[in-house]
């Protein structure tokens, strides 16, 4: 510690303690007395002296001295302390003065040392002395003192530094003047403060938390929302700013936003689980009454003025943020019950009009607003089929009548992809909150099957429950009991605490939310504008409703997932011929893999603020260049893995650690490779290779300076490459290579104006996006676009070119043919006949880029 360094440990003798010399603790003590003022003048020595006796206190108590803290008290030292405050006139000794106390409370162990520093008032006047806040750090002394007090809390010490009559705390200086600095503009003095409060909640003293929950102190909890609402209202602009015009700066922006926002909901969660009970309650309150109710909900259902997604997508990160971090019983399943109200029940308390939203029935007449859940016969189902269709109101805009959870599933359905996630992210916290009721996540119709069947096992094992044959039937008498009173009791408090009305009978079977919840996500893996990482969360949300059996499968969910993985495979074989053949199998079993681990792990792998992160994200400079054909294809493959993924699960068939695909063939009869002798590497830059059906060509890298090539096109395989080799002088018929480009994606052209000319279109030989993976860049961080080369050959006459290009098209169809082969047992490959490369290439629900690019 600082006091330590440089010093001569005989000082700390107690024969020096007690010499008559100066350095002596009584002269010491001695000499402070007599300063009656204190200025420029005498300040170093008034600094030096109160430093020193700190050191020597701190010395004596941690090697168990007791004598150095009796003449401390002997001395009235800390009397000396505030008196020296009292008189003085520079802002070094206070500082001083502050630093000092705080390392003595800091460092003192013993209980008794401990007890006379938070005795006679001296701790409470220094804490209320008038100090001038204007200086920083002043500021940062005095909240550092103030911390280190709280640290030493206990219920003996706590009792020292209230003030009580008739058993009831009436004057608290420590927290009255820690919350003034709650919300100060710095963040480090807001934590501090956060941190200080918590040490006194932790404590348990029934008089203080008595006098923390009575007013006026109250209102701390009360500030406490209304702050975090300016911080969410912040946030809301911030994306509405960054979706007009994304920068750097303003993404900044939004990740300290989100940071200051999560430390907040994180602090609710630490004072609510202090173990006040009042506490909690004004916290649960003040957060559904001032945030949740007034603002986020309604933003759910409200259009944005100019068609901004701001309100939406902050409304949607936050909920999400407040169920995973605030874990309180009460506050979750109020949430889950409000999901399942209309949005006029809460219209009085939005404060829509206010924060620059209008209302859902002044906004166009011309969005058309289809069913989620249309009337279905299933067969599975026991009972009567019951039809429960959503009202929507079609060419209208009457959003008020639509249950907020109805709203979600709109959104899974229709809403763009940033709606789609975060609406996929708010039921999948739901799913996951501990706190809310197995009860409440069936209304809603997001109860895990494994989870409701596990209930009426235990149900029928006790005799309470349904007869054997209905044990696994989709809903059963005692359940839908079950629902209605815990579903009701929640829906009773809504509409007497909060003014929230909404009765259980406007609320349909959970079997037909259920059946919505189903009909969403099949409909979403149906959609072709919604990226692939989206599609994932749906499908990871699916696996979770039903984990091992395709009994809810309606039909109707079986033949949209086969159509739709028909499309998606119609695009793939596309894609075969594409510009990254070579690479689309590995990119494939990679993605298997990642999809595999993703929709069978326990938790989704968005977290909320990927939410935001998603509407930052651009599709500029996405152009027809082959790094954007790979970025199509990667998107592409992760689509198709996930939907065949879906489609043998809901077959009820297990799924294979890796693709169903075709061995590669141990030995490639490839005529043009073996006769070059090419190994199984490839030719390498500087390796030899036969120059047999190699052609003699000319091209020039430089401006002025042309070079003579031998030109062969090679496949081996999956792969292929465009060769330039230079002939060895002294070996005949045998070249070295000095460049080797990949042949899939090179859309070779003869010049429509010079014969002789071959144009080849040359990509990267890796797709960039796994070289940045590799290297650990940061998504967010902005790379430099990768230029497709150009290269154009000159042979010595029409014929050879001619030859040239019949050589790459008859390597890249050997290239094909391959990865079709391999593929073959995935895409169920019948006959290519429809998939003839001379044949224009099909529309697909997929677009996937060609050789024409």
């Amino acid at each position: 510690m600082w006091f330590f360094s440089g010093r001569s440990r005989n000082r700390f003798s107690l024969d020096n303690l007690r010499s008559n010399g100066s350095s002596g603790y009584r002269s010491l003590t001695d000499q402070l007395v007599k300063v009656q003022i204190v200025n420029e003048v005498n300040k170093d020595f008034v600094i030096e002296a109160i430093r020193s006796i700190a050191e020597l206190i701190t010395y004596g108590d941690q090697h168990d001295d007791a004598t150095f803290f009796e003449l401390f008290m002997e001395k009235q030292v800390m009397g000396e302390f505030v008196r020296i405050l009292k008189i003085t006139r520079t802002l070094a000794v206070s500082l001083q003065l502050l630093q000092t106390v705080s390392i003595l409370i800091q460092n003192l162990e013993n209980e008794h040392a401990l007890y006379y520093l938070f005795s006679n008032e001296y701790m409470n006047y220094l804490i209320t002395y008038s100090f001038d806040f204007r200086n920083h750090d002043l500021l940062s002394y005095y909240i550092s003192f103030l911390r280190a007090i709280s640290r030493k809390l206990d219920k003996n010490t706590i009792s020292l530094l209230v003030k009580t009559e008739n058993d009831e705390v009436v004057s608290f200086p420590l927290y009255v003047e820690a919350i003034r600095f709650a919300f100060h503009e710095e963040s480090m003095i807001r934590t501090a403060v956060r941190n200080l409060t918590l040490n006194i909640y932790i404590v348990g003293d029934d008089c203080v938390n008595r006098y923390v929950t009575s007013a006026p102190h109250a209102d701390y909890f009360l500030n406490l929302v209304t702050f975090l609402q300016k911080q969410c209202i912040d946030l809301t602009q911030l994306v509405s700013y960054a979706l007009k015009s994304p920068t750097e700066e303003i993404t900044s922006s939004i990740f300290a936003a989100v940071d200051e926002i999560e430390d907040s909901l994180y602090y609710f969660s630490d004072v609510m689980s202090a173990g006040i009970p009042d506490v909690g309650r004004l916290m649960t309150d003040n957060l559904l009454q001032l945030l949740i109710f007034p603002i986020l909900v309604p933003s759910l259902t409200i259009k944005a003025v100019n068609d901004m997604r701001s309100g939406i997508v902050t409304s949607l990160y936050l909920l999400c943020c407040i169920l995973r971090i605030v874990k309180t019983k009460d506050l979750a399943n109020v949430i889950a019950a409000a999901l399942l109200c209309p949005l006029e029940a809460f219209i009085s308390q939005s404060l829509a009009k206010t924060n620059g939203y209008m209302p859902a029935h002044e906004c166009s007449h011309d969005i058309k607003v289809d069913a989620i859940s249309s009337n279905f016969d299933d067969s599975n189902s026991s009972g009567t089929s019951q039809t429960h269709p959503v009202d929507f109101v079609e060419n209208g805009c009457d959003y008020s009548r639509l249950a907020l959870r109805e709203t979600l599933l709109y959104y899974v359905t229709s809403g763009d992809d940033v709606q789609v996630l975060g609406s996929l992210c708010v039921l999948a916290t739901l799913l996951q909150t501990k706190e809310l009721d197995e009860s409440m996540l069936d209304a809603l119709g997001i109860l895990p099957q494994r989870k409701q069947h596990k209930r009426l096992l235990l149900e029928a094992l006790v005799g309470e429950g349904p007869s054997e044959e209905q044990l696994f039937s989709l809903e059963s008498n005692s359940m839908r009991e079950n629902i209605g009173s815990e579903l009701d009791r929640y829906l009773l408090k809504l509409k007497e605490k909060y003014g929230v009305e909404c009765s259980f009978r406007d609320v349909a079977s959970p079997h037909v939310h259920r059946f919505q919840v189903l009909d969403a996500l099949v409909s979403l893996f149906c959609r072709s504008n919604i990226s692939a990482e989206t599609l994932w969360e749906g499908g990871w949300l699916l696996r979770q409703l039903l984990s091992y059996s395709e009994a809810e499968f309606k039909s109707d969910h079986l033949k949209l997932l086969n159509e739709s993985y028909k499309h998606c495979a119609a695009a793939m074989l596309q894609e075969v011929r594409g510009v990254w053949p070579d690479l689309l199998l590995s990119v494939l079993c990679d993605e298997w893999k990642k999809c595999k681990r993703a929709i069978e792990a326990s938790s989704p792998r968005k977290q909320p603020k990927s939410i935001l992160l998603s509407s930052q994200k651009s599709t500029e400079g996405l152009g027809e260049s082959t790094v954007s054909a790979g970025e199509r294809m990667c998107e592409l493959v992760k689509v198709f893995v996930l939907l065949y993924q879906l489609q043998t699960f809901s077959l009820g068939k297990a799924l294979p650690d890796q693709p169903p695909i075709n061995p590669p063939v141990h030995v490639y009869e490839n005529v043009r490779a073996k006769t070059a002798a090419v190994d199984s590497l490839g030719p390498k830059a500087g390796s030899e290779l036969k120059l047999v059906d190699a052609i003699p060509c000319r091209i020039a890298f430089e401006r002025g300076k042309e070079r003579h090539f031998f030109f062969l096109p090679i496949s081996r395989g999956m792969s292929g490459w465009v060769v330039l080799a230079e002939e060895l002088p002294l070996k005949r018929s045998y070249g070295v290579v000095r460049i080797a480009a990949p042949l899939a994606g090179s859309n070779p052209r003869i010049d429509s104006k010079h014969s002789r000319w071959l144009h080849l279109r040359i990509r990267p030989s890796t797709l960039p996006s796994a070289d940045l993976s590799k290297s650990g860049v940061s998504g967010q961080t902005k790379t430099k676009a990768l230029v497709d080369g150009r290269w154009t050959l000159a042979f010595k006459d029409e014929e050879s070119c001619k030859c040239a290009l019949s050589m790459i098209l008859e390597e890249m169809s050997v290239q094909v043919e391959e990865v079709e082969r391999r593929l073959k047992p995935l895409l169920d490959i019948k006959t290519n006949s429809v998939h003839n490369s001379n044949e224009p290439e099909s529309e697909s629900s997929y677009t996937t880029p060609s050789n024409s690019l």
